[in-house]
């Protein structure tokens, strides 16, 4: 049974309401003032929040401004009761998050019906999507049926294969889509003006791609390659920012998605500036068998260049192949042209800098 949280400082219009949503099967929490109403939502965790906009103590904007910075209540579908329908009301309470108005008074089909559409989208929303094109698509296509999306989603979302040591985009250039990869392997890397690459990231099935300059609308700040045939799903511009810009819970499932391996990239970089060559190696290593790793019997393989795994490193091709000599004497790789085999990943995470 879902719960409900009622926050109204007119106890007639607050019985009435809670007598309603009682009847419709709704567990019912009520607050008699902005105050309490927090607390119940902090404590209880309800389904849906509806709450008055005129009320002492703290109103309903300063209800939905607390809630909305704590992680447990943001996500909570907040619906505002007024008894005023000046633009300006509105307006402000959406620039805050809310999901939804109901104008005093109102009838008991307009409150069931609001109710009812905002816990349907909320459970849509929680929903898990599989990272694969049919994944990605359900949950477009669910977007679709929020207020008025449908008309704003383009089908023009195709999936293009990109042949080995093709560009998806390249550095310097605007963002014009959304890349999803759905099968293969892409490296995003930086050229300086020798022509040298630093590689910034490896993707695998599932990752989106080149969608922090797409938020911010800058040019690319490195380029995206396909490191054999893969393919990639492609999602345009304009429907990226209409998902983003038309739904407060849409941007918050998308942003999730889209930042899996955000934290695992900056770590990256720090580690970048601060480690050795030989931890760098090691590093290197084990990030491309986190994303690429083959089964060879008890063994991890990997297959990358030398000057691919260089380019992860920072460092010349020729000290990463005697370091990886070194590793091999060490007995913690063994290797067969462009193969290496992790003989002993756990030395390889603990080596010191």
């Amino acid at each position: 049974m879902k719960k409900i949280l009622l926050i109204e400082d007119n106890q007639e219009i607050r019985e009435n309401t809670a007598e309603i949503l009682t009847l419709a099967n709704y567990t019912v929490l009520e607050a008699e003032n902005g105050k309490v109403g927090v607390e119940l939502a902090k404590n209880e965790h309800p389904d849906l929040i509806i709450c008055d906009i005129m009320m002492p103590q703290l109103d309903g904007y300063g209800v939905l401004h607390m809630l909305s910075k704590n992680p447990v209540t943001s996500s909570i579908p907040f619906i505002f009761l007024t008894a005023k329908s000046e633009k300006e009301d509105f307006r402000k309470g959406m620039n805050l998050g809310a999901d939804d108005y109901l104008t005093k008074p109102f009838d008991d089909l307009e409150l069931l019906d609001a109710v009812e559409m905002r816990l349907k989208k909320n459970e849509i929303l929680k929903a898990e999507f599989t990272k694969s094109v049919e994944g990605i698509d359900n949950f477009i296509e669910e977007a679709r049926g929020f207020e008025d999306l449908n008309k704003l989603l383009s089908d023009k979302r195709k999936v293009t294969v990109f042949k080995k040591k093709q560009h998806l985009f390249m550095e310097g250039y605007r963002p014009t889509a959304l890349y999803f990869l759905n099968k293969g392997k892409i490296k995003t890397f930086k050229a300086n003006e020798e022509g040298r690459e630093y590689i910034t990231n490896l993707y695998k099935d599932g990752d989106f791609i080149g969608y922090l300059d797409l938020l911010e609308e800058t040019p690319y700040r490195e380029s995206a390659v396909s490191l054999e045939d893969s393919e990639v799903y492609i999602i345009p511009k304009e429907d990226f920012f209409s998902l983003l810009n038309h739904n407060r819970d849409i941007a918050n499932k998308f942003i999730k998605i889209l930042s899996d391996n955000l934290a695992d990239r900056e770590e990256r970089l720090l580690k970048l500036a601060y480690n050795s060559v030989r931890k760098r190696v090691a590093e290197a290593l084990l990030l491309v068998e986190k994303q690429y790793q083959q089964q060879a019997g008890n063994t991890s393989q990997i297959s990358i260049t030398r000057e691919d795994l260089a380019s992860i490193v920072g460092a010349s091709k020729e000290t990463v192949i005697r370091t990886l000599a070194d590793f091999k004497d060490e007995k913690l790789i063994d290797s067969q042209g462009s193969r290496i085999f992790i003989l002993n990943s756990e030395k390889l995470a603990k080596m010191r800098n």
